[in-house]
């Protein structure tokens, strides 16, 4: 391995780690575009507050942002979450589908990058790269979102994404 490079960690490897007792920081992204969003964001927030084995610690200002892909719909609000769990990446991603389900999301219903009632994206877990089908984080286009990289910078302007870097060079490097 050369120097400098993290070597890429299995899920399962991630899982037992996060079993014994460990807790990871992770972020998850957070927006709304139909329907009362700040309302939809709020209820998808407390069924987040409400699961085992996570615990929000900070919210981001949510931010009024246009559409990316698709343009023909509603703007959208967005933000961030930062959350300590003891759960593993795969775990915390079903947890957060599940809670879209709740709230009236189906996925595959309408065009990609479409109207949604709630979008939960996981975006970062601890320092990991996971790379495997259905799961990848960092997720894929976090670096090039301001929608997604502005709100991470709110809540810890020395955050690091793993192999793109600081997220304040991120978000300068979009201006």
């Amino acid at each position: 391995m050369r120097a400098g490079t993290r070597r890429r960690k299995r899920a399962d490897t991630v899982a037992a780690e996060a079993r014994i007792g460990e807790t990871v920081k992770a972020y998850i992204g957070i927006g709304s575009n139909l329907g009362e969003r700040e309302d939809v964001i709020a209820a998808a927030l407390d069924l987040l507050r409400a699961e085992d084995g996570v615990e929000v610690l900070a919210v981001s200002t949510l931010r009024e942002t246009d559409p990316v892909g698709y343009l023909d719909q509603p703007r959208f609000l967005n933000g961030a979450v930062a959350v300590e769990t003891s759960l593993t990446a795969r775990e915390l991603l079903g947890r957060l589908l599940e809670i879209e389900r709740r709230l009236g999301r189906v996925r595959g219903d309408g065009p990609r990058f479409g109207p949604r009632t709630i979008d939960l994206d996981l975006l970062l877990y601890g320092d990991e790269t996971i790379d495997e089908p259905g799961l990848e984080v960092p997720h894929p286009r976090l670096a090039e979102r301001r929608f997604v990289l502005e709100p991470l910078a709110e809540l810890d302007p020395a955050l690091e994404v793993p192999g793109a870097g600081p997220v304040q060079a991120l978000v300068a490097g979009l201006q």
